[in-house]
């Protein structure tokens, strides 16, 4: 696995590493403007490409969420010891660090969904996405690219900036994942009974994944024991942290912190050395 790795030094005493997980067809630059301020919040940032996607090997058993657990723990055991991190998980990735919450509890202090998937809830009209690898001209891949960013990804025309669409053409071109169904299922709603750490989530008002269904989102979160709060960031879409990426990092880092909070004042009523 290819590991990108930002703010090890200026890494506030007390708080948790915290690793972010791409969504599908991704790799790391999914949270290109979302980095930054979590180092300036004195957050030691560690970010993966996950198997088969971005310059990561294919993992050796499967290419769905379920497979990616395992070799993501093997990393994280590499760079973090024992230590637990917040994990943070967007679309494909949400389903990944929801899993890895429930089959290593001691890894995670906080579970944060970004735009997750796998809860059992379908849009009420179904997303095309068009093919491109059969197009040999540049401009009219682009053109379907941009199209499918409109249909899942950016809810205004105006977020498919030059950036958003190079980013999405560098990313599709390194997925080598193929059959990745699992987001169609309650996969992560089964996985979230078994986590017991703090779980916030934070999704774009007008998510394509949820239309129609948005009342439906907060009842399938609320089955993860530990769930502490829905956050809908208005304007957006599905990739909500990087259409409205100031109102996003003002959401994410407050889910931190007050858990952060939570937890040194629980630490404290014990008499431990929080106080």
């Amino acid at each position: 696995m290819a590991w990108h790795l930002w703010g090890q030094e200026s890494l506030q005493p007390g708080l948790a590493p915290v690793v972010l997980l791409h969504g599908g067809s991704g790799s790391w630059m999914h949270w290109l403007r979302n980095i930054d301020a979590l180092v300036k919040a004195g957050r030691w940032v560690l970010v993966p490409d996950l198997p088969g996607f971005g310059d990561s090997s294919l993992a050796p058993h499967g290419t769905d969420a379920d497979a990616i657990p395992g070799p993501l723990e093997q990393g994280l055991q590499c760079l973090l010891g024992k230590r637990a991190c917040d994990l943070v998980g967007f679309s494909f990735g949400g389903m990944v660090a929801g899993m890895l919450a429930a089959q290593c509890a001691a890894r995670v202090a906080r579970l944060v969904l970004v735009g997750a998937p796998g809860l059992g809830i379908a849009p009420e009209k179904p997303i095309r996405l068009r093919g491109w690898r059969h197009l040999a001209i540049a401009a009219e891949r682009d053109e379907v690219h941009r199209g499918n960013l409109a249909a899942l990804m950016l809810l205004h025309p105006e977020s498919i900036t030059e950036l958003a669409l190079r980013m999405q053409v560098a990313n599709v071109l390194r997925d080598r994942t193929k059959g990745r169904s699992l987001s169609r299922t309650d996969a992560l709603a089964r996985a979230l009974v078994q986590v017991n750490v703090p779980v916030n989530a934070i999704y774009g008002a007008e998510d394509a994944l949820y239309q129609g269904r948005m009342q439906a989102l907060e009842p399938a979160l609320r089955q993860a024991p530990g769930f502490k709060e829905l956050t809908l960031v208005e304007g957006a879409g599905h990739w909500v942290q990087f259409e409205r990426a100031e109102a996003f990092n003002k959401a994410l880092l407050s889910a931190l912190n007050t858990a952060d909070q939570r937890d040194m004042a629980s630490v404290a009523l014990r008499g431990g050395p929080a106080a």
